[in-house]
């Protein structure tokens, strides 16, 4: 995952950076550093973000051809306010 995906993925579920940065369980300068590419954040880090939009309902697509990208897992999102 690229720092690219990160935003465009929160992006398509609403989520802001402090919302991942608390469901990554992690602070909210690392968040905002990856996404900006400020800094190398660790692997750890890298993969706490992505399970964490995984589990808000963001599905990682692979470079197959068109370059790496998000979409919305099968069956959408919900943010919890009953909206999709």
């Amino acid at each position: 995952m690229n720092a690219a995906q990160s935003r465009a993925g929160r992006g398509l579920i609403q989520m802001s950076q402090g919302e991942l940065a608390k469901a990554a369980r992690l602070g909210l300068s690392t968040v905002v550093d990856f996404e900006l590419s400020r800094r190398e954040v660790s692997e750890k880090a890298i993969a706490a973000i992505r399970s964490a939009l995984e589990a808000a309902g963001v599905e990682f697509i692979p470079a197959n051809g068109g370059g790496p990208g998000v979409r919305i897992k099968n069956g959408g999102y919900s943010n919890g306010q009953g909206s999709r």
